[in-house]
């Protein structure tokens, strides 16, 4: 049988493939339209506007460092440090880092950096849950080297450590309330610490580098260099202030007292030799830092001086010609009769010269001699020995206390104010005035940086006058004076002490002020000194009982220290 076969096509010849011209163009301008976009964006980019890309790069390669400066040091007069500034570190942490890196998973090691840090182990896990989409958080500021060692090596991925500084207070409460203390960014709060910070600070520097992507430095683009913050030596010596502020804390516990202050000034050059409060505050300690305590209650609280102004009353009457050497005044059976109102004496004293007004603190004899003179020369008087000014220590809270200025006075207004009642002055000032008795008159600035200015001292009493009432406080601590227990054995001392009421809206209410003011060595006098006890508890609150004593205890101590030698003392403590 016979297949077919199937005849075989003959194969056709497909035309040639012709280039269509337009749209190979088309395609050709299109692409050229592209890259021509893109050589001129890049143009633009990188010829007319590159700044922006050079902000881009530099925000991801460039990093400055800020190189901090060493706070200055704080010293006494002689050397001593006040405040100094030790290295210590913060401890941080990059919440994106840590969960970057697995999170909170060795939950041991978080417990362990909670506890050498004083936190609470929940507490610190919640605060990085919480901060979760942030790059930096503190976990705590200024940590000892010791601690900053352990925190390495539990090597916490994303935690790390910053070097900073901390001040630290040798002296501590002693001297807390005129050095101060720095916040935790190193600033001052209070006291010198504040009022010169800028001084004590300097200026930081900053160090300009560009790293690569793994934090490598590739490059140092610039350096600022950092200005130490300068040292600054007060004219207090700490020996002293230690002095001053052990008497007065025990005054105040043995009294239970409010508070205590004392002051104490170079009669020759107005320096600032202590000053101290109590109670007081420990600056090493952030805890203790309460307003009510950290409040330098010898420049802030005012208070009426009462008998401690007698003395100028007695140099307003010489000076202005109204009493001298030879005068008596008869304060009569101890109670003077002035319209309504009536002025007393503690004790009797008939007709008195002007020693025996000042030793028995009469009343009525300080009053006769107001009332005799001009009232402007009394009020001169106050003035001129530095009442109702501020002293110009440049120390944060000081105030000026009240100093009366009235068109109309009645004349007991008159006579209360020569006995301390209706003016209000601060420590400072009443230790001031007695530094320019202490002087003869010679007005001098007080201080408390030694400086190199002009000498700006003046005389504003006559220096025999002035000779005259220093010769009368004298007796005032000699056998029947008021101030027999301000007297300190081999040492003339010229004291006044005064009680005053506190004031109360309305009125005067049942607390008091404790207080003794006095130069000595009488003959040549060194130092003044103020203390105030505020409050003082019992029926023992009079100045001379209660202020007399802590007087007597910080002058024997200053002037040994001052190796002041003891000058001629005739009489005996009762």
């Amino acid at each position: 049988m016979s297949k077919k076969v199937k005849p075989v096509e003959p194969k056709t010849e497909q035309p040639p493939a012709t280039l269509i011209r337009w749209r190979f163009y088309l395609v050709l301008f299109f692409v050229f339209c592209a890259f021509a976009a893109l050589a001129g964006r890049i143009a633009y980019i990188q010829i007319v506007e590159p700044d922006n890309l050079i902000k881009q790069g530099d925000l991801r390669s460039i990093r400055a460092k800020t190189l901090h400066s060493a706070r200055g040091i704080i010293s006494d007069r002689n050397g001593e440090p006040l405040a100094v500034s030790v290295p210590v570190e913060a401890v941080w942490a990059d919440p994106v880092a840590i969960f970057k890196a697995g999170g909170l998973v060795d939950v041991d090691r978080w417990h362990a950096l909670a506890d050498v840090l004083g936190l609470k182990r929940q507490g610190l896990i919640d605060k990085i849950n919480r901060n979760k989409s942030k790059r930096f958080i503190y976990l705590q500021r200024q940590v000892s080297p010791a601690m900053a060692h352990y925190i390495r090596e539990l090597k916490l991925s994303g935690v790390g450590l910053k070097a900073e500084s901390r001040r630290y207070y040798p002296a501590g409460e002693v001297s807390a309330h005129l050095v101060g203390v720095t916040g935790i960014d190193g600033h001052g709060l209070e006291g010198v610490e504040r009022s010169y910070d800028k001084w004590l600070t300097g200026e930081a520097g900053k160090r300009i580098i560009r790293k690569d992507r793994y934090g490598r430095v590739v490059e140092n683009i610039s350096l600022e260099e950092r200005e130490e913050g300068k040292p600054l030596e007060l004219t207090i010596d700490q020996r002293i202030q230690a002095i001053a502020y052990r008497a007065i804390k025990q005054a105040v516990a043995d009294y239970r007292a409010t508070s205590g202050s004392a002051v104490i000034l170079d009669v020759k050059t107005g320096a600032v030799l202590a000053m101290v409060n109590a109670p007081s505050y420990n600056p090493n300690n952030r805890a203790d830092l309460q307003s009510a305590k950290m409040r330098n209650r010898v420049i802030t609280d005012a208070f009426e001086p009462g008998s401690t102004v007698k003395p100028f009353v007695v140099l307003a009457a010489l000076e202005n010609g109204v009493a001298d050497d030879d005068t008596v005044i008869d304060t009569g059976n101890g109670i003077m009769q002035i319209g309504g109102s009536r002025v007393r004496d503690t004790s009797k004293v008939g007709k008195a010269d002007l020693t025996t007004i000042l030793k028995k603190s009469s009343n009525i004899g300080v009053a006769k001699l107001a009332l005799d003179m001009p009232l402007e020369a009394l009020l001169g008087m106050y003035s001129s020995v530095g009442f109702g000014e501020v002293s110009g220590l440049n120390l944060v809270g000081e105030t000026q206390g009240i100093f009366p200025n009235r068109r109309r006075w009645s004349k007991f207004e008159i006579a209360t104010l020569s006995f301390g009642y209706g003016l209000t002055i601060t420590p400072l000032q009443l230790a001031h005035a007695y530094a320019t008795l202490g002087n003869l008159g010679e007005y001098q600035p007080i201080h408390i940086i030694e400086n190199n200015q002009q000498d700006l001292s003046k005389q504003v009493i006559d220096h025999d006058n002035a000779q005259k009432v220093l010769n009368m406080l004298e007796t005032v601590t000699q056998p029947g004076g008021t101030a027999t227990k301000a007297a300190v054995p081999g040492y003339r001392v010229a004291a006044k002490t005064g009680t005053s009421r506190k004031a109360i809206a309305g009125g005067y209410g049942d607390e008091y002020f404790a207080y003794t003011a006095g130069v000595a060595p009488a003959s040549d006098p060194r130092v003044a000194l103020v203390v105030v006890v505020n409050e003082p508890q019992g029926d023992n609150y009079y100045g001379g009982s209660v202020a007399g004593p802590v007087f007597a205890e910080i002058l024997k101590g200053t002037l040994q220290i001052l190796n002041v030698a003891p000058d001629e003392n005739r009489f005996k403590q009762d």
